[in-house]
């Protein structure tokens, strides 16, 4: 329907769910799906905060908060482009984080926001669960 003009959640999506199809057929090592997520996270961030780049560089990180994307995925993206590959967990866990900002971003609003309505239970799940992974910062790697 688009042609070679895909919009960047779609493109995103699509790559992170063909990292997870991948991961769940057992059929890769772990260095291959490192490198399979990876590349599907450095590209999330790189194309969802190149919109919001001016003329003048402004750090990811800034980019990252404005559009509400965790740092540490920045962080995450920062290691897997300039430092030693992180851990295969790591890698699942930014692409289950991604895939659910894609989700409330970007699917819900082209659903009618039908996928938005959580109970506030699963709110408060949630929200524990990003406090309990806290190690997942940008020290996670040392």
């Amino acid at each position: 329907r688009y042609g070679p003009k895909m919009p960047l959640a779609v493109d995103c999506t699509t790559e992170l769910i063909r990292c997870k199809v991948l991961d769940s057929s057992g059929k890769l090592k772990s260095h291959e799906l490192i490198l399979s997520y990876g590349l599907a996270l450095v590209r999330f961030v790189n194309l969802i905060t190149e919109r919001k780049q001016k003329m003048v560089s402004i750090p990811l990180r800034q980019l990252a908060k404005e559009v509400d994307i965790p740092i540490w995925v920045v962080d995450l993206r920062h290691e897997l482009t300039h430092g030693k590959l992180p851990p295969l967990a790591l890698c699942r866990k930014g692409c289950d984080v991604v895939l659910d900002w894609l989700r409330k971003t970007y699917w819900s609003r082209q659903l009618g926001n039908n996928l938005c309505e959580e109970s506030e239970d699963e709110d408060e799940e949630e929200q524990e669960g990003m406090e309990a992974n806290a190690e997942l910062d940008s020290d996670a790697w040392e």
